[in-house]
């Protein structure tokens, strides 16, 4: 490694790219892909799907290689009318094998429907900020926290895995900075209730790199039991800069949804995820394993876009693998 940067490394600028290329070496050889369009991805839309559409959706995923969905949430109905369908949607795919279904659920009275439905596992879901949480579930942190002893409770014995998420981990659109404590805090008490995966939420695409690498470090000194999941949204075009920062801290599990769809509906300029199909493209030019593939994932991109009814912003479902090829004699010849 010495020879290699004695023989390569003549200025700032090829020192910055043989970094990257280290970091490269340290990532993850395989990749968990989380796809949350169904949830996360369809609760701020216009446009209110049909279960009948959103199962073919998951269809289409679940041919692309999709094995771990989260597909919806057990909140109010009228709060979130986009999700009024979750049970019947659980029903209504409960024929596929293999595959990983989770739900949100925000309290007690969530997580009882999501065992009615038979979900594989809850996600408990609170905010690292007081005003979001308050706005999002109608509740403060400590009432949430608490609520969640009695969820954990309900679950012993049950067969149902127990999840959390932390949403505005990176900053709140109505505080400002969120300090890594306050993240580090509530990912203990996730732990302590048995939770072995807990994501990180980027709710309106305030993540950093610097940012992440502060987080995940500080996760692993508090509760080094948890396994991070990294969920970014795209708000400032840098979710995938933020996707490079987790795989060089050695992060690999990570969510992102269909098309580039998403947005929380209590949060200002929440705009969507990062795009599944643009996420798994980058891995694969990387060279690591998703188990999805990106034709077939693309193919579902597009048939997000036809089900609403709008151009999404994901790139690669747009352009193409990087060696998709054109017709060189379909294209005109410059003149003059």
């Amino acid at each position: 490694m010495v020879a290699v940067r004695a023989g390569y490394v003549q200025s700032r600028k090829s020192l910055a790219w043989l970094t990257i290329m280290l970091d490269a070496i340290r990532a993850p050889k395989r990749v968990h892909v989380t796809e949350v369009g169904p949830r996360d991805g369809l609760q701020n839309e216009k446009v209110l799907l049909p279960t009948a559409q959103k199962a073919e959706l998951v269809r289409a995923l679940v041919a692309a290689g999709v094995r771990e969905f989260e597909l919806t949430s057990f909140v109010s109905p009228r709060a979130v009318p986009a999700l009024a369908d979750a049970a019947e949607l659980v029903a209504e795919l409960r024929d596929i094998r293999d595959v990983h279904f989770s739900a949100l659920v925000p309290n007690l009275r969530g997580a009882e429907r999501a065992l009615e439905a038979g979900i594989d596992s809850v996600v408990l879901f609170v905010s690292a900020s007081e005003s979001h949480n308050a706005k999002n579930v109608n509740a403060s942190v400590a009432e949430s926290l608490a609520s969640f002893e009695q969820v954990a409770r309900r679950l012993e014995g049950s067969g149902i895995e127990l999840r959390g998420a932390i949403a505005t981990c990176f900053g709140c659109p109505f505080e400002g900075d969120v300090e890594v404590a306050a993240v580090g805090r509530i990912a203990r008490h996730f732990a302590d209730l048995g939770a072995r995966y807990v994501s990180l939420g980027d709710t309106t695409g305030m993540a950093t790199p610097p940012l992440v690498a502060e987080r995940i470090a500080h996760l692993r000194e508090v509760a080094p039991g948890v396994a991070p999941t990294l969920h970014f949204h795209n708000t400032r075009g840098i979710g995938l800069a933020n996707v490079m920062q987790g795989l060089a801290l050695g992060v690999d599990r990570y969510e992102s949804s269909i098309g580039g769809l998403g947005g929380c509906p209590f949060a200002p300029k929440a705009t969507g995820n990062i795009a599944s199909e643009d996420l798994v493209y980058l891995l694969g030019e990387m060279g690591i394993e998703t188990g999805i593939d990106l034709e077939r994932m693309i193919a579902a991109a597009q048939l997000a876009t036809r089900l609403m009814g709008r151009p999404l912003p994901a790139q690669v479902s747009k352009a193409g693998p990087r060696l998709a090829l054109s017709d060189c004699s379909a294209v005109a010849t410059a003149r003059g």
